[in-house]
């Protein structure tokens, strides 16, 4: 709905109208299978950034997770997930997860994320630790 989906050979990965990460079948259309578990709180409109990395995805999701994860036509694998940043910004129509969103796209550079909130920037290393 918001965000920009990713296309991943035959299949076509993104997040829809009600926050729920789906995989449709790119030359039919045909929805392949659907989850909650990527934004865990599904809301109108509520959205993820995705970075592909290898057969990963870095995906920044609007409540302020970093989510590392894979896509298949089988299902949705999460490797990992840590809060990056609090969501700040005031969003009438959210659920659990309270009623403010972050929707600032994130930035990568140098094995390094950098995101924002309206009250503070934040970069956080993604090197690997010896």
């Amino acid at each position: 709905m918001i965000s920009t989906p990713v296309i991943q050979g035959d299949y076509v990965y993104g997040v829809d109208g009600e926050g729920n990460l789906r995989c449709l079948e790119l030359r039919t259309g045909r929805r392949v299978w659907e989850t909650a578990e990527l934004i865990r709180d599904p809301a109108r409109w509520a959205t993820a950034f995705f970075v592909r990395h290898g057969d990963r995805y870095f995906i920044n999701t609007d409540g302020g997770d970093l989510v590392i994860a894979r896509f298949s036509p089988e299902g949705y694998d999460e490797i990992s997930r840590t809060r990056l940043i609090e969501p700040t910004s005031p969003y009438v129509r959210r659920r659990a997860q309270g009623p403010y969103v972050n929707w600032s796209h994130p930035a990568y550079a140098n094995r390094h994320v950098i995101a924002r909130n309206d009250e503070e920037i934040a970069r956080f290393s993604l090197a690997a630790t010896p």
